[in-house]
């Protein structure tokens, strides 16, 4: 089956539809991917093909306001973004899906699960994933401070072109002695991260570090696989993976050893492996 692209409507603001940009790629049983901020569905590719190569059916979109979906000024928030999400698995009608979530799309993931339950879901990925809550609280103490997005919205209202380019390094672990650096993939993530529009990346920073997702965590009842670096420097293990896979039933945690927030690209023959074995299993 050829690659594929398209658009599907979520929605409207202002008597003018939002849409969201997705691929669709190959056939067979239907894995949904949903990406972390600021990036978009091309941080999947390698992903795709992978999946497409072996049987299955690939299937990644932009997340409203980011890459080429529309950038409306409100529903930038983490329930429209799960309803969103379940939009277009109601639209493809895609059943016994496997919804794989990196970062704020791990979020995304598990509020759709919260909201809409596993009817149509046979299994979940969680990868260096934001849940259950990454802000500071006296409930979550080991959170991060409320100062730490401030400087993120900062940078970002200040000079965003700046700011992705910098945040490539601490998001890949390019930061590290020893790190062999791509200058390739802090190209495509400054490329990626520059479609989010202003409104929208800002929104989403208060979605991914502000939600609690400890109830949507608790309802998930299908086979999960939670998957973090140890040194993830964007959402650190500690308060997120370990956390959730106490909150998830029977989920398993793998932890890569040293592996940054971006180990898709980082680690990408380990991850893909992984993914392929859990969906065979």
């Amino acid at each position: 089956m050829k690659p594929t692209t398209s658009f599907i409507t979520v929605g409207e603001e202002n008597s003018r539809p939002i849409e969201l940009f997705y691929k669709d790629w190959g056939s067979g049983h239907p894995v949904v991917f949903s990406h972390g901020w600021p990036l978009n569905a091309d941080v999947w590719d390698d992903q795709l093909v992978f999946l497409a190569s072996r049987g299955y059916r690939g299937i990644a979109h932009d997340r409203r306001g980011h890459g080429r979906s529309s950038q409306p000024w409100s529903g930038n928030d983490m329930d429209t973004y799960a309803d969103d999400l379940g939009t277009l698995i109601e639209t493809l009608d895609l059943k016994d899906v496997t919804l794989v979530g990196h970062s704020t799309g791990g979020g995304e993931v598990a509020r759709y699960l919260g909201r809409h339950g596993t009817g149509r879901v046979a299994k979940v990925v969680l990868l260096g994933a934001v849940p259950p809550l990454m802000l500071q609280t006296e409930a979550n103490p080991g959170g991060l401070p409320l100062a730490v997005f401030d400087a993120i919205r900062a940078g970002v209202a200040a000079d965003r072109s700046q700011f992705y380019k910098d945040l490539s390094l601490p998001f890949y672990g390019y930061n590290r002695p020893g790190a062999k650096v791509s200058e390739g993939v802090r190209d495509a993530f400054w490329l990626w991260s520059m479609q989010v529009g202003l409104k929208g990346a800002l929104d989403c920073i208060k979605a991914f570090s502000e939600t609690d997702f400890t109830e949507d965590l608790k309802r998930i009842d299908v086979p999960t696989l939670i998957l973090h670096g140890d040194d993830d420097q964007i959402v650190p293990i500690d308060a997120s993976a370990r956390k959730t896979a106490q909150l998830v039933r029977d989920a398993k945690l793998k932890i890569y050893p040293g592996a940054p927030h971006g180990l898709s690209t980082t680690h990408r023959e380990q991850f893909n492996a992984d993914l392929l074995a859990f969906l065979e299993s």
